[in-house]
Protein backbone atom coordinates (compact mmCIF):
# COMPACT_ATOMS: atom_id res chain seq x y z
CA UNK A 1 0.00 0.00 0.00
CA UNK A 2 1.09 3.56 -0.69
CA UNK A 3 1.67 6.17 1.96
CA UNK A 4 -1.41 7.43 3.78
CA UNK A 5 -2.60 10.57 1.95
CA UNK A 6 -2.91 14.00 3.53
CA UNK A 7 -6.52 14.28 2.39
CA UNK A 8 -9.22 12.33 0.60
CA UNK A 9 -11.96 13.82 -1.53
CA UNK A 10 -15.37 12.50 -0.41
CA UNK A 11 -18.21 13.10 -2.86
CA UNK A 12 -21.10 11.47 -1.01
CA UNK A 13 -22.05 10.34 2.51
CA UNK A 14 -23.57 6.90 2.94
CA UNK A 15 -27.01 8.37 3.61
CA UNK A 16 -26.83 10.48 0.44
CA UNK A 17 -26.14 7.36 -1.64
CA UNK A 18 -29.12 5.61 -0.10
CA UNK A 19 -31.34 8.60 -0.78
CA UNK A 20 -30.20 9.26 -4.37
CA UNK A 21 -29.79 5.71 -5.67
CA UNK A 22 -32.15 3.83 -3.42
CA UNK A 23 -34.46 3.13 -6.37
CA UNK A 24 -32.01 0.90 -8.22
CA UNK A 25 -33.33 -2.59 -8.93
CA UNK A 26 -31.48 -5.79 -8.06
CA UNK A 27 -28.57 -6.24 -10.46
CA UNK A 28 -28.89 -2.68 -11.84
CA UNK A 29 -25.88 -0.40 -12.40
CA UNK A 30 -26.17 3.37 -12.07
CA UNK A 31 -23.20 4.43 -14.19
CA UNK A 32 -22.37 7.02 -11.49
CA UNK A 33 -19.02 6.98 -9.70
CA UNK A 34 -18.76 8.16 -6.09
CA UNK A 35 -16.06 8.44 -3.45
CA UNK A 36 -16.86 7.47 0.13
CA UNK A 37 -14.85 7.20 3.36
CA UNK A 38 -15.30 5.71 6.79
CA UNK A 39 -14.50 2.68 8.96
CA UNK A 40 -14.62 -0.92 7.77
CA UNK A 41 -17.17 -2.51 10.08
CA UNK A 42 -17.60 -5.92 8.48
CA UNK A 43 -15.56 -7.78 5.87
CA UNK A 44 -16.22 -11.15 4.30
CA UNK A 45 -14.67 -12.92 1.31
CA UNK A 46 -16.34 -15.29 -1.12
CA UNK A 47 -13.74 -16.58 -3.58
CA UNK A 48 -12.68 -13.71 -5.80
CA UNK A 49 -15.32 -11.38 -4.39
CA UNK A 50 -15.28 -9.45 -1.10
CA UNK A 51 -18.01 -7.52 0.67
CA UNK A 52 -17.44 -4.91 3.35
CA UNK A 53 -19.59 -2.56 5.39
CA UNK A 54 -18.31 1.01 5.40
CA UNK A 55 -19.75 3.24 8.10
CA UNK A 56 -19.50 7.03 8.23
CA UNK A 57 -21.24 9.56 10.45
CA UNK A 58 -24.44 9.35 8.40
CA UNK A 59 -24.85 5.58 8.16
CA UNK A 60 -23.50 2.55 6.30
CA UNK A 61 -22.96 1.48 2.71
CA UNK A 62 -21.79 -1.87 1.35
CA UNK A 63 -18.49 -2.08 -0.52
CA UNK A 64 -18.36 -4.64 -3.31
CA UNK A 65 -14.85 -5.62 -4.42
CA UNK A 66 -13.92 -8.20 -7.01
CA UNK A 67 -10.88 -9.57 -8.78
CA UNK A 68 -10.10 -7.81 -12.03
CA UNK A 69 -12.11 -4.72 -11.08
CA UNK A 70 -10.70 -3.65 -7.72
CA UNK A 71 -7.11 -2.49 -7.37
CA UNK A 72 -5.04 -4.22 -4.65
CA UNK A 73 -7.77 -6.72 -3.84
CA UNK A 74 -5.27 -8.86 -1.94
CA UNK A 75 -4.62 -6.00 0.51
CA UNK A 76 -8.32 -5.06 0.65
CA UNK A 77 -9.33 -8.48 1.97
CA UNK A 78 -6.62 -8.23 4.66
CA UNK A 79 -8.02 -5.01 6.13
CA UNK A 80 -8.68 -5.01 9.86
CA UNK A 81 -12.08 -4.28 11.30
CA UNK A 82 -11.95 -0.65 12.29
CA UNK A 83 -9.54 0.51 9.58
CA UNK A 84 -10.43 3.81 7.95
CA UNK A 85 -10.45 3.73 4.16
CA UNK A 86 -11.54 5.84 1.24
CA UNK A 87 -13.05 4.07 -1.75
CA UNK A 88 -14.19 5.10 -5.23
CA UNK A 89 -16.41 3.23 -7.63
CA UNK A 90 -19.78 2.89 -9.32
CA UNK A 91 -23.02 2.77 -7.36
CA UNK A 92 -24.78 -0.53 -8.06
CA UNK A 93 -27.33 -2.83 -6.53
CA UNK A 94 -26.12 -6.40 -6.26
CA UNK A 95 -28.11 -9.35 -7.51
CA UNK A 96 -29.06 -10.02 -3.89
CA UNK A 97 -30.46 -6.51 -3.62
CA UNK A 98 -27.76 -4.71 -1.60
CA UNK A 99 -27.09 -1.11 -2.58
CA UNK A 100 -23.29 -0.96 -2.94
CA UNK A 101 -20.27 0.89 -4.16
CA UNK A 102 -18.41 -1.40 -6.56
CA UNK A 103 -14.86 -0.55 -5.54
CA UNK A 104 -12.48 0.42 -8.29
CA UNK A 105 -9.80 2.12 -6.17
CA UNK A 106 -9.35 2.42 -2.44
CA UNK A 107 -6.91 4.03 -0.02
CA UNK A 108 -6.00 3.24 3.57
CA UNK A 109 -6.62 6.39 5.64
CA UNK A 110 -5.85 5.11 9.15
CA UNK A 111 -4.97 1.73 10.58
CA UNK A 112 -6.86 0.52 13.66
CA UNK A 113 -3.92 -0.64 15.74
CA UNK A 114 -6.15 -1.68 18.61
CA UNK A 115 -8.67 -4.40 17.91
CA UNK A 116 -12.25 -3.46 18.56
CA UNK A 117 -13.10 -7.16 18.84
CA UNK A 118 -16.57 -7.78 20.26
CA UNK A 119 -16.97 -4.05 20.95
CA UNK A 120 -18.52 -3.81 17.47
CA UNK A 121 -21.45 -5.77 18.89
CA UNK A 122 -22.03 -3.21 21.62
CA UNK A 123 -20.37 -2.08 24.82
CA UNK A 124 -22.55 -2.30 27.92
CA UNK A 125 -20.18 -1.50 30.79
CA UNK A 126 -20.89 2.11 31.77
CA UNK A 127 -17.33 2.78 32.89
CA UNK A 128 -15.83 1.51 29.63
CA UNK A 129 -18.39 3.37 27.53
CA UNK A 130 -17.72 6.67 29.29
CA UNK A 131 -13.95 6.30 29.44
CA UNK A 132 -13.51 5.11 25.85
CA UNK A 133 -16.18 7.20 24.19
CA UNK A 134 -14.43 6.93 20.84
CA UNK A 135 -15.15 3.18 20.92
CA UNK A 136 -18.63 3.61 22.38
CA UNK A 137 -19.63 5.88 19.50
CA UNK A 138 -18.97 3.11 16.99
CA UNK A 139 -20.24 0.25 19.12
CA UNK A 140 -23.51 1.84 20.28
CA UNK A 141 -25.50 3.84 17.77
CA UNK A 142 -27.58 5.35 20.57
CA UNK A 143 -24.54 7.22 21.88
CA UNK A 144 -24.08 9.13 18.64
CA UNK A 145 -27.81 9.80 18.57
CA UNK A 146 -27.78 11.23 22.10
CA UNK A 147 -24.93 13.61 21.33
CA UNK A 148 -26.57 14.72 18.10
CA UNK A 149 -29.80 15.44 19.99
CA UNK A 150 -27.82 17.46 22.50
CA UNK A 151 -26.31 19.52 19.69
CA UNK A 152 -29.76 20.12 18.21
CA UNK A 153 -31.07 21.24 21.61
CA UNK A 154 -28.43 23.94 21.85
CA UNK A 155 -29.03 25.03 18.27
CA UNK A 156 -32.81 25.23 18.72
CA UNK A 157 -32.47 27.05 22.02
CA UNK A 158 -30.17 29.66 20.51
CA UNK A 159 -32.44 30.22 17.53
CA UNK A 160 -35.52 30.68 19.70
CA UNK A 161 -33.77 33.12 22.02
CA UNK A 162 -32.30 35.10 19.12
CA UNK A 163 -35.81 35.31 17.64
CA UNK A 164 -37.02 36.62 21.01
CA UNK A 165 -34.56 39.51 20.96
CA UNK A 166 -31.99 38.03 23.36
CA UNK A 167 -28.31 38.78 22.77
CA UNK A 168 -25.77 35.99 23.28
CA UNK A 169 -22.64 36.91 25.23
CA UNK A 170 -19.62 35.31 26.88
CA UNK A 171 -18.53 36.05 30.42
CA UNK A 172 -15.39 34.98 32.32
CA UNK A 173 -14.85 31.39 33.41
CA UNK A 174 -11.99 32.37 35.73
CA UNK A 175 -13.42 34.40 38.62
CA UNK A 176 -11.50 36.34 41.26
CA UNK A 177 -14.06 35.19 43.86
CA UNK A 178 -16.66 32.42 43.59
CA UNK A 179 -20.16 33.82 43.18
CA UNK A 180 -23.56 33.44 41.59
CA UNK A 181 -24.61 30.22 43.32
CA UNK A 182 -24.37 28.26 46.55
CA UNK A 183 -21.63 25.79 45.60
CA UNK A 184 -18.11 24.64 46.43
CA UNK A 185 -15.73 25.98 43.75
CA UNK A 186 -12.63 24.63 42.06
CA UNK A 187 -9.59 26.80 42.73
CA UNK A 188 -6.53 27.37 40.56
CA UNK A 189 -3.57 29.75 40.63
CA UNK A 190 -2.58 32.39 38.09
CA UNK A 191 1.21 32.59 38.10
CA UNK A 192 1.62 35.99 36.45
CA UNK A 193 -0.87 37.65 38.80
CA UNK A 194 0.24 35.49 41.75
CA UNK A 195 -3.44 35.15 42.63
CA UNK A 196 -5.89 32.35 43.22
CA UNK A 197 -8.78 32.21 40.75
CA UNK A 198 -11.92 30.10 40.75
CA UNK A 199 -13.65 28.22 37.96
CA UNK A 200 -17.08 29.77 37.78
CA UNK A 201 -19.91 28.11 39.61
CA UNK A 202 -22.38 30.30 37.69
CA UNK A 203 -22.19 33.27 35.28
CA UNK A 204 -25.04 35.09 37.05
CA UNK A 205 -23.33 38.14 38.52
CA UNK A 206 -21.47 39.04 35.33
CA UNK A 207 -24.63 38.69 33.26
CA UNK A 208 -26.54 40.99 35.61
CA UNK A 209 -23.72 43.52 35.30
CA UNK A 210 -24.40 43.46 31.54
CA UNK A 211 -28.06 44.24 32.27
CA UNK A 212 -26.88 47.19 34.37
CA UNK A 213 -24.77 48.18 31.37
CA UNK A 214 -27.83 48.30 29.10
CA UNK A 215 -28.26 44.77 27.69
CA UNK A 216 -31.95 44.29 28.40
CA UNK A 217 -32.18 40.68 27.17
CA UNK A 218 -29.01 38.67 27.45
CA UNK A 219 -28.06 34.97 27.59
CA UNK A 220 -25.07 32.68 27.74
CA UNK A 221 -24.76 28.96 27.03
CA UNK A 222 -21.58 27.67 28.58
CA UNK A 223 -19.76 25.58 31.15
CA UNK A 224 -19.86 25.97 34.91
CA UNK A 225 -17.91 23.97 37.48
CA UNK A 226 -18.82 22.79 40.97
CA UNK A 227 -16.53 20.80 43.22
CA UNK A 228 -19.16 18.28 44.18
CA UNK A 229 -19.87 14.58 43.95
CA UNK A 230 -20.66 12.59 40.83
CA UNK A 231 -24.04 10.91 40.46
CA UNK A 232 -26.51 9.95 37.72
CA UNK A 233 -27.74 13.57 37.91
CA UNK A 234 -24.51 15.46 38.57
CA UNK A 235 -21.22 16.06 36.79
CA UNK A 236 -18.64 18.50 38.20
CA UNK A 237 -18.51 20.39 34.91
CA UNK A 238 -21.85 20.99 33.25
CA UNK A 239 -23.53 23.18 30.65
CA UNK A 240 -26.23 25.72 31.40
CA UNK A 241 -28.31 28.32 29.70
CA UNK A 242 -28.44 31.48 31.81
CA UNK A 243 -30.52 34.43 30.72
CA UNK A 244 -31.63 37.77 32.15
CA UNK A 245 -34.65 39.76 31.07
CA UNK A 246 -35.01 43.37 32.15
CA UNK A 247 -38.44 44.72 33.16
CA UNK A 248 -39.77 41.17 33.73
CA UNK A 249 -40.46 39.14 36.89
CA UNK A 250 -40.57 35.46 37.74
CA UNK A 251 -44.17 35.16 36.54
CA UNK A 252 -43.10 36.34 33.09
CA UNK A 253 -40.19 33.91 33.22
CA UNK A 254 -42.48 30.94 33.79
CA UNK A 255 -44.18 31.67 30.49
CA UNK A 256 -40.84 31.91 28.71
CA UNK A 257 -39.57 28.64 30.23
CA UNK A 258 -42.57 26.51 29.33
CA UNK A 259 -42.69 27.89 25.79
CA UNK A 260 -38.93 27.51 25.34
CA UNK A 261 -38.70 23.94 26.64
CA UNK A 262 -41.80 22.73 24.81
CA UNK A 263 -40.67 24.51 21.65
CA UNK A 264 -37.18 23.03 21.76
CA UNK A 265 -38.66 19.56 22.30
CA UNK A 266 -40.87 19.99 19.25
CA UNK A 267 -37.95 21.28 17.19
CA UNK A 268 -35.64 18.43 18.16
CA UNK A 269 -37.77 15.31 18.65
CA UNK A 270 -40.92 16.42 16.84
CA UNK A 271 -43.28 16.58 19.80
CA UNK A 272 -43.76 18.06 23.27
CA UNK A 273 -45.52 14.89 24.43
CA UNK A 274 -42.72 12.66 25.62
CA UNK A 275 -42.36 9.25 27.20
CA UNK A 276 -39.62 9.38 29.82
CA UNK A 277 -38.47 6.21 31.57
CA UNK A 278 -41.71 4.50 30.63
CA UNK A 279 -44.03 7.28 31.84
CA UNK A 280 -45.77 10.00 29.82
CA UNK A 281 -44.44 13.53 30.30
CA UNK A 282 -46.40 16.20 28.45
CA UNK A 283 -44.46 19.46 28.10
CA UNK A 284 -47.32 21.28 26.39
CA UNK A 285 -47.99 24.65 28.09
CA UNK A 286 -49.34 25.75 30.46
CA UNK A 287 -47.52 23.88 33.22
CA UNK A 288 -48.88 23.57 36.72
CA UNK A 289 -47.86 26.25 39.23
CA UNK A 290 -47.76 25.33 42.93
CA UNK A 291 -45.90 26.65 45.96
CA UNK A 292 -43.32 24.59 47.80
CA UNK A 293 -45.58 24.58 50.87
CA UNK A 294 -48.57 23.33 48.85
CA UNK A 295 -46.58 20.50 47.31
CA UNK A 296 -45.13 19.41 50.65
CA UNK A 297 -48.64 19.29 52.11
CA UNK A 298 -49.89 17.19 49.18
CA UNK A 299 -47.04 14.72 49.49
CA UNK A 300 -46.60 14.43 53.26
CA UNK A 301 -49.80 15.70 54.83
CA UNK A 302 -47.77 18.19 56.90
CA UNK A 303 -48.43 21.92 56.69
CA UNK A 304 -44.96 23.46 56.62
CA UNK A 305 -43.91 27.09 56.33
CA UNK A 306 -41.01 29.35 57.27
CA UNK A 307 -43.01 30.89 60.12
CA UNK A 308 -43.44 27.69 62.13
CA UNK A 309 -41.44 26.72 65.19
CA UNK A 310 -37.92 25.71 64.29
CA UNK A 311 -37.88 22.68 66.58
CA UNK A 312 -41.05 21.32 65.04
CA UNK A 313 -39.66 21.63 61.51
CA UNK A 314 -36.31 20.18 62.57
CA UNK A 315 -38.08 17.16 64.05
CA UNK A 316 -39.96 16.56 60.79
CA UNK A 317 -36.71 16.68 58.83
CA UNK A 318 -35.00 14.33 61.29
CA UNK A 319 -37.78 11.79 60.73
CA UNK A 320 -36.61 11.47 57.12
CA UNK A 321 -33.19 10.31 58.32
CA UNK A 322 -31.47 13.54 57.25
CA UNK A 323 -28.83 15.17 59.40
CA UNK A 324 -29.99 18.49 60.86
CA UNK A 325 -27.40 21.22 61.23
CA UNK A 326 -28.06 23.36 64.33
CA UNK A 327 -27.20 26.51 62.36
CA UNK A 328 -30.05 26.01 59.91
CA UNK A 329 -33.05 28.29 60.22
CA UNK A 330 -36.58 27.37 59.26
CA UNK A 331 -36.00 28.35 55.63
CA UNK A 332 -33.13 25.92 55.16
CA UNK A 333 -34.99 23.22 57.08
CA UNK A 334 -38.06 23.66 54.89
CA UNK A 335 -36.01 23.46 51.68
CA UNK A 336 -34.25 20.32 52.92
CA UNK A 337 -37.56 18.75 53.91
CA UNK A 338 -38.97 19.47 50.46
CA UNK A 339 -35.98 17.84 48.77
CA UNK A 340 -36.13 14.77 50.99
CA UNK A 341 -39.86 14.15 50.78
CA UNK A 342 -41.39 15.84 47.77
CA UNK A 343 -39.19 16.78 44.82
CA UNK A 344 -38.44 13.22 43.69
CA UNK A 345 -42.15 12.37 43.72
CA UNK A 346 -43.09 15.20 41.36
CA UNK A 347 -43.47 14.06 37.77
CA UNK A 348 -44.65 17.36 36.41
CA UNK A 349 -44.00 19.43 34.59
CA UNK A 350 -44.61 21.74 37.51
CA UNK A 351 -43.24 25.10 38.59
CA UNK A 352 -42.35 24.90 42.28
CA UNK A 353 -42.82 28.45 43.56
CA UNK A 354 -41.85 30.65 46.45
CA UNK A 355 -38.67 29.40 48.09
CA UNK A 356 -37.41 30.43 51.52
CA UNK A 357 -35.28 33.56 51.56
CA UNK A 358 -32.64 31.77 53.63
CA UNK A 359 -31.63 29.55 50.67
CA UNK A 360 -32.02 32.24 47.98
CA UNK A 361 -29.48 35.03 48.58
CA UNK A 362 -29.82 36.55 45.10
CA UNK A 363 -33.61 36.53 44.75
CA UNK A 364 -36.01 39.37 45.47
CA UNK A 365 -38.26 39.17 48.52
CA UNK A 366 -41.76 37.95 47.82
CA UNK A 367 -44.21 40.79 47.37
CA UNK A 368 -46.81 38.94 49.49
CA UNK A 369 -45.07 36.18 51.47
CA UNK A 370 -42.86 37.10 54.47
CA UNK A 371 -39.68 35.02 54.66
CA UNK A 372 -40.04 33.93 51.03
CA UNK A 373 -38.61 35.05 47.70
CA UNK A 374 -40.00 35.13 44.18
CA UNK A 375 -38.21 32.04 42.96
CA UNK A 376 -39.25 28.92 41.10
CA UNK A 377 -37.74 25.69 39.89
CA UNK A 378 -39.27 23.76 36.98
CA UNK A 379 -39.44 20.08 37.95
CA UNK A 380 -39.83 17.40 35.29
CA UNK A 381 -39.53 13.68 35.80
CA UNK A 382 -38.67 13.98 39.49
CA UNK A 383 -35.74 16.39 39.13
CA UNK A 384 -35.31 20.13 38.81
CA UNK A 385 -34.48 21.35 35.32
CA UNK A 386 -33.47 24.84 36.33
CA UNK A 387 -33.79 27.76 38.69
CA UNK A 388 -35.28 31.22 38.22
CA UNK A 389 -36.35 34.26 40.17
CA UNK A 390 -37.20 37.90 40.25
CA UNK A 391 -33.73 39.29 40.79
CA UNK A 392 -32.76 41.15 43.92
CA UNK A 393 -32.17 44.74 42.81
CA UNK A 394 -31.69 46.60 46.12
CA UNK A 395 -27.92 46.99 46.70
CA UNK A 396 -28.37 47.48 50.47
CA UNK A 397 -30.42 44.30 50.76
CA UNK A 398 -27.89 42.46 48.58
CA UNK A 399 -25.01 43.63 50.78
CA UNK A 400 -26.81 42.41 53.90
CA UNK A 401 -27.37 39.00 52.33
CA UNK A 402 -23.75 38.77 51.20
CA UNK A 403 -22.65 39.60 54.73
CA UNK A 404 -24.85 36.82 56.08
CA UNK A 405 -23.41 34.41 53.49
CA UNK A 406 -19.88 35.42 54.45
CA UNK A 407 -20.72 34.77 58.09
CA UNK A 408 -21.91 31.28 57.22
CA UNK A 409 -18.80 30.65 55.17
CA UNK A 410 -16.60 31.70 58.08
CA UNK A 411 -18.56 29.28 60.27
CA UNK A 412 -17.64 26.38 57.98
CA UNK A 413 -20.21 26.37 55.15
CA UNK A 414 -17.91 26.03 52.12
CA UNK A 415 -20.85 26.40 49.72
CA UNK A 416 -21.84 29.83 51.04
CA UNK A 417 -21.06 32.92 48.98
CA UNK A 418 -18.47 35.57 49.71
CA UNK A 419 -18.99 39.30 49.69
CA UNK A 420 -18.55 40.59 46.11
CA UNK A 421 -17.68 44.29 46.23
CA UNK A 422 -17.39 44.58 42.44
CA UNK A 423 -20.94 43.38 41.98
CA UNK A 424 -22.23 45.63 44.75
CA UNK A 425 -20.49 48.60 43.14
CA UNK A 426 -22.21 47.73 39.84
CA UNK A 427 -25.58 47.55 41.61
CA UNK A 428 -25.08 51.11 42.84
CA UNK A 429 -25.48 52.22 39.21
CA UNK A 430 -28.97 50.71 39.23
CA UNK A 431 -30.31 47.29 38.26
CA UNK A 432 -33.86 47.59 36.89
CA UNK A 433 -36.55 45.01 37.70
CA UNK A 434 -35.16 41.85 36.11
CA UNK A 435 -36.00 38.16 35.88
CA UNK A 436 -33.20 35.59 35.71
CA UNK A 437 -33.10 31.96 34.66
CA UNK A 438 -30.71 29.02 34.59
CA UNK A 439 -31.53 25.76 32.76
CA UNK A 440 -29.36 22.65 32.79
CA UNK A 441 -28.63 21.64 29.21
CA UNK A 442 -27.43 18.21 30.33
CA UNK A 443 -30.69 17.50 32.16
CA UNK A 444 -32.81 18.72 29.25
CA UNK A 445 -30.82 16.39 26.99
CA UNK A 446 -31.56 13.53 29.40
CA UNK A 447 -35.28 14.21 29.06
CA UNK A 448 -35.27 14.43 25.27
CA UNK A 449 -33.14 11.29 24.85
CA UNK A 450 -35.02 9.31 27.52
CA UNK A 451 -31.86 8.57 29.49
CA UNK A 452 -31.54 8.27 33.26
CA UNK A 453 -27.80 8.91 33.63
CA UNK A 454 -26.16 12.23 32.87
CA UNK A 455 -23.10 10.39 31.50
CA UNK A 456 -25.17 9.37 28.47
CA UNK A 457 -25.51 12.95 27.23
CA UNK A 458 -21.99 14.26 27.99
CA UNK A 459 -19.32 13.34 25.46
CA UNK A 460 -16.60 12.93 28.08
CA UNK A 461 -18.01 12.89 31.63
CA UNK A 462 -15.73 13.36 34.63
CA UNK A 463 -14.29 10.02 35.80
CA UNK A 464 -11.88 8.78 38.42
CA UNK A 465 -8.33 8.92 36.95
CA UNK A 466 -6.92 5.68 35.63
CA UNK A 467 -3.86 4.06 37.12
CA UNK A 468 -0.96 3.18 34.83
CA UNK A 469 -2.08 0.15 32.88
CA UNK A 470 -5.64 1.36 32.45
CA UNK A 471 -7.26 0.67 35.82
CA UNK A 472 -9.19 3.44 37.56
CA UNK A 473 -7.57 4.61 40.77
CA UNK A 474 -9.15 3.98 44.14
Amino acid sequence: MSEVPYRFEVTHAASEIAQRWGGLSAGEESGDVVSVAGRVMLLRTQGKVAFGELRDSSGSIQLFAQAGATEDLEDFVRLNLGDWIGASGEVVRTRRGELSVRVRTWTLLARARRSFGDKWRGVTDTETRSRQREVDLWANESTRSHLLVRSEIVRAMRERLWAGGFVEVETPILHPIPGGALARPFVTHHNALDADLYLRVAPELYLKRLVIGGFERVFEIGRSFRNEGISPRHNPEFTTLELYWAYADYLDMMGLVEELVAGVASDVVGTARLTYQGRPLDLTPPWRRATMAELILEQTGHAVDVGMERDELAALLAETGAAVDPSWGTGKLMAEYYEKTTEGALWGPVFVLDYPEEVSPLARRHRAGPGLVERFEPVLGGRELGNAFSELIDPDDQRARFVEQARRRAAGDDEAMVLDEEYLRAMDYGLPPTAGLGIGIDRLAMLLTDTANIREVIAFPTLRPERAGGDSAG
